[in-house]
């Protein structure tokens, strides 16, 4: 009678502890799902975000040629002014005397080389004869001679006083805007050095000057070399200015010179860019922020913010493999491009990143990967329901209490999850 009680306790005991596995094996978590996206290479604009100084495209500056009283200044500073618009008038009298001076010196060289001539003239027609000496009609010709070079002389001083009067009213040499006027009135110009009367700037286009350090620029250079990037030329490479409020400028401008040399108090390489200014929105002088493109990046990624994430080794993403487990891949990045890391090293063509449900995941546990887009997590954000809120109710107009029910199933569960830890207290 005993045997067969023993028998039948160990069948219920066996039953007990089969039943146990399997309400654990019931009770282990499916893989989680995670939104995935697949890493393609794409050929993207190599990008800086750089800081530049404007300058005028050209600048001249304004200056008395001659010496003399300034009388007026007829233009309006700050204003538009034309090349060969008069800026400034110098008292004309004293070069127009000096002119004078030259024209009457002029008129007794010719007087003085016409008599000569005539002298010279008689005595060559009588040097056959033999009623002149040879070394009369000699001194005849090197008279002759003497006057036209004098002749000669007092021309170009008449031709150097007109142009000295001509200085009398000072010119715009360039097309700009005219400066401020540096020189009063009644002021004594150009008695020794010439003086800077003002400054024309030509605003239309701008010059944006800026550098890039010796070690960017060699590492451009070698990435090129390797067939990583391709660098643009001079009059390819744009560049995109921010204005103060962060807006983008509605012209872009392009690169006109880099140089070829290093400034050895910087060790950086000097560019600059020729930037369209058409409403004098831009000052010269100001600082600007921009970006510059300096041409294409091959074989990049761009993968979703926040799919990046970071220890202290560095950046990395979680990538499902193929046979579905969750694998770390440390990557190296070169900013961020409309809410995007750019990822230049450490993904492959065809490798799934997780992007939604990060925190779900672990190293070598296995994943259910599901495709992500932007969509999905603009609607994600909208609809997701606030901490300690019930779910809203669904459209099709089921009842409140079709909602409520998970809930109240989910109550017992929890109950009888919670038990084992009051008994292994009170134990």
């Amino acid at each position: 009678m005993i045997a067969p009680l023993r028998t039948l306790a160990l069948t219920c005991a066996v039953a007990l502890a089969l039943a146990g596995c399997k309400k654990e094996e019931q009770q282990a978590p499916p893989p989680p799902e995670v939104g995935v996206i697949e890493a393609k290479p794409q050929t993207l604009p190599l990008q800086r975000e750089l800081v530049g100084r404007l300058s005028p495209y050209r600048s001249a500056d304004v200056r008395a040629r001659v010496p003399g009283v300034l009388l007026k200044r007829v233009y309006q500073e700050g204003s538009e002014v034309k090349q060969g618009q008069t800026l400034f008038l110098i008292d004309p009298a004293p070069l127009r005397a000096e002119l004078n001076a030259s024209e009457a010196q002029l008129a007794s060289a010719r007087a003085s080389y016409a008599n000569a001539k005539v002298a010279a003239d008689r005595a060559r027609s009588l040097a056959p004869q033999k009623y002149v000496s040879r070394a009369d009609l000699d001194n005849a010709e090197s008279t002759e001679r003497t006057a036209l070079a004098a002749v000669k002389q007092a021309e170009a001083a008449v031709s150097s006083s007109r142009i000295s009067l001509g200085y009398s009213e000072v010119t715009a040499p360039i097309s700009g805007v005219a400066g401020k006027q540096q020189v009063t009135e009644g002021a004594l110009v150009g008695q020794g050095d010439v003086t800077l009367l003002t400054t024309v700037d030509q605003l239309d286009p701008l010059y944006v000057n800026f550098s890039l350090s010796v070690d960017e620029l060699s590492q451009l250079r070698a990435a090129q070399a390797k067939g990583a990037l391709a660098l643009s030329g001079d009059g390819k490479a744009t560049v995109q200015v921010k204005l103060s409020d962060g807006t983008a400028y509605g012209e872009n401008g392009t690169l006109d010179f880099s140089s070829t040399t290093v400034d050895p108090a910087t060790g950086a390489v000097s560019l600059r860019a020729v930037l369209p200014n058409p409403e004098r929105i831009l000052l010269p002088g100001a600082f600007v922020s921009f970006q510059a493109t300096l041409g294409e990046r091959n074989n990049a990624y761009l993968v979703p913010q926040q799919a990046l994430l970071r220890d202290a080794t560095g950046g990395y993403l979680m990538v499902v493999g193929a046979d579905g487990k969750v694998v770390r891949r440390n990557v190296k990045t070169e900013g961020a491009q409309g809410g995007n890391w750019l990822v230049t090293a450490g993904l492959e063509p065809g490798d799934k990143v997780v992007v939604a449900g990060t925190q779900k995941v672990k190293e070598g546990a296995p994943a259910v990967p599901k495709p992500w887009s932007p969509q999905q997590q603009g609607a994600a954000g909208q609809g997701a329901p606030a901490a300690g809120q019930a779910p809203a109710a669904q459209g099709d107009g089921a009842p409140a209490d079709a909602a409520a029910k998970p809930a109240a199933q989910q109550a017992p569960a929890a109950a009888g999850q919670a038990a084992p830890a009051s008994d292994s207290t009170k134990q």
